[in-house]
C-alpha cells in the first residue's frame, strides 16, 4: 500500500556547529508571528538534539521555569499571553490510534504552537507539517539540520 507523502515546498540545511548555534536557530524561528500556529516535526535518532532544540526555542518565546521532556507524559503544554504551546513526544506509542485515543486531534485543531518528537510512532494521524526538521549528529556536538517547509506557512517560516 502505497502513502501520500506531504509535499515539500523548500528546504534548507543548516549546520549547527555547536549548542549555540542550535540556540541562535531557535531565537530566529522564535521571532516569526507565523509560529503561532505552526506545526513542528523533529526527527532523528536518540540523542540528536531534538528535545534541545525546543527547549532553546521555548525559553527564546519566553517560557521560564523548568522545560520538561514528554517522553514519559507525552504532552508537555505551556501557556504564554496571547500562544498556547503543546510539545509532545510519541517516542513510546507503539500503535499510531494511540494519538487519536489520547484525545490530541482536538489540540491539533485549536489554535497554538504543536512541537512533535518521533512524529513517525504516530504516521498517518498526524497533519502535514509546516516544517520538518530531520537532526542529524556529526562529530561532537556539530549537527546537520534538514529544514522543509510543507506547507505556505513553513515556507514564511524558512525566510
Amino acid at each position: 500500500m502505497l502513502t501520500a507523502h506531504a509535499p515539500i515546498l523548500e528546504t534548507r540545511t543548516l549546520l549547527w556547529s555547536d549548542e549555540a548555534a542550535c540556540a541562535a536557530y531557535a531565537a530566529s524561528l522564535a521571532a516569526r508571528p507565523a509560529l503561532a500556529d505552526a506545526y513542528i516535526e523533529l526527527h532523528g535518532p536518540l540523542g540528536a538534539g531534538k528535545t534541545t532544540f525546543v527547549r532553546h526555542l521555548l525559553r527564546a518565546l519566553g517560557v521560564g521555569g523548568r522545560i520538561k521532556s514528554p517522553t514519559y507524559a507525552v504532552l508537555e503544554p505551556y501557556a504564554l499571553p496571547g500562544l498556547v504551546i503543546s510539545h509532545f513526544d510519541f517516542y513510546r506509542f507503539s500503535d499510531p490510534h494511540e494519538w487519536a485515543d489520547a484525545g490530541f486531534r482536538e489540540i491539533f485543531a485549536a489554535p497554538g504552537l504543536k512541537l512533535a518528537e518521533w512524529p513517525e510512532h504516530a504516521a498517518g494521524m498526524l497533519p502535514p507539517p509546516d516544517l520538518r526538521l530531520d537532526i542529524e549528529p556529526l562529530d561532537g556536538d556539530r549537527r546537520r539540520v534538514r529544514v522543509q517547509a510543507g506547507t505556505a506557512r513553513g515556507v514564511e517560516l524558512l525566510r
